[in-house]
């Protein structure tokens, strides 16, 4: 049996890959693929074709897309089970991945994230006006979340599952911004929730840090 996972270092959906691969134990070989690059081997287009990470091999079976990658992880291998069995408690983790994917990557990472923490890490120039349009678009995601987390240490039901392990890496960027923190300290369950998933040993073992740490 072999396993690659083909990512970024830096991809937030890289991250959540590869942290699906730490808890469910799975021994992979990873590959890295920078996305922005403007020659990406073409024998990554074959497996990606719209040139993105991550991209997961088992086996010579090729898989793209982090919700379908992590379902696939999560029903292949042993280990806990990260979905639960109830039909509304799965329907609520699709649900809260669905919000972060199509509300919360944006604003969280590619706007509060990408603007206030990596660009002026790399010598980038950062656009202030980006950072507050992605704030407050991020104060509807975590209230939204706030509003359907049971709180505790998991976001559904009482056991870590894929909904956790999606938003994690995403709010740990998010997390990195001062403004983000202060957003997050006013939600009271997903604080307690952070405060939970940042202290896994998985999520510490896959944290990418930030260029030049």
């Amino acid at each position: 049996m072999t396993v690659e996972l083909h990512a970024y270092h830096y991809s937030v959906y890289s991250w959540i890959a590869r942290l699906v691969l730490r808890e469910k134990g799975v021994s992979h070989d990873y590959v890295e693929v920078n996305p922005f690059a403007t020659d990406m081997p073409s024998e990554y287009l074959t497996k990606h074709p719209f040139r993105r990470v991550p991209t997961l091999v088992h086996d010579g079976f090729v898989l793209y897309e982090t919700a379908a990658i992590t379902r696939y992880i999560d029903e292949t291998f042993t280990g806990a089970p990260l979905q639960p069995t109830g039909n509304r408690a799965r329907a609520r983790l699709t649900q809260i991945i669905g919000i972060i994917d199509a509300y919360g990557y944006w604003p969280m990472v590619r706007q509060v994230f990408s603007h206030r923490v990596f660009k002026p890490c790399t010598g980038q120039p950062a656009d202030e006006s980006e950072v507050r349009s992605g704030i407050v678009s991020s104060e509807r995601v975590l209230g939204a979340l706030e509003a359907l987390a049971e709180g505790g240490g998991f976001l559904v039901a009482d056991q870590l599952t894929l909904a956790d392990l999606h938003l994690a890496p995403m709010m740990a960027y998010f997390n990195a911004a001062e403004e983000g923190r202060a957003v997050l300290a006013r939600h009271p369950k997903l604080s307690v929730w952070w405060h939970s998933m940042s202290a896994r040993a998985a999520f510490i073992a896959t944290d990418p840090g930030l260029p030049g740490q």
